[in-house]
């Protein structure tokens, strides 16, 4: 089985009036216990945007900031654990639905290390 991140930026969900977001919300949280009941929910949440992020450099140097090309990581995601890609697309075709918004799905390289 693959794990797979499926996630979506904050921004497209901008498009939403407060009862659309309410009810996005409801319907996501649905299919979340959907995935958690079929076994294939990892984990999931959303970037916190309150706390900015920092760098962490090998020798324990803290730096405000992020790496210039990921300055606006935000938005929510899922990690499902799910036997293809097929399967994976299917889980992010009812996130997008419940959520009202398109979803990119990527797999997570396989390290056994991990």
């Amino acid at each position: 089985m693959t794990k797979y991140l499926i996630s979506f930026p904050s921004s497209a969900m901008d498009h939403l009036s407060e009862v659309e977001l309410q009810a996005a919300s409801e319907e996501s949280h649905a299919v979340v216990q959907e995935a958690k009941a079929a076994g294939v929910w990892v984990f999931g949440g959303a970037i916190d945007t309150g706390v900015p992020p920092v760098l962490v450099a090998g020798d324990g140097t803290v730096t405000d900031g992020t790496y210039p090309e990921r300055a606006h990581l935000d938005g929510g995601f899922a990690i499902l654990e799910v036997p293809s890609r097929e399967a994976a697309v299917e889980w992010a075709a009812r996130i997008a639905t419940s959520c009202r918004c398109a979803q990119e799905v990527r797999p997570f390289h396989f390290d056994p290390e991990s």
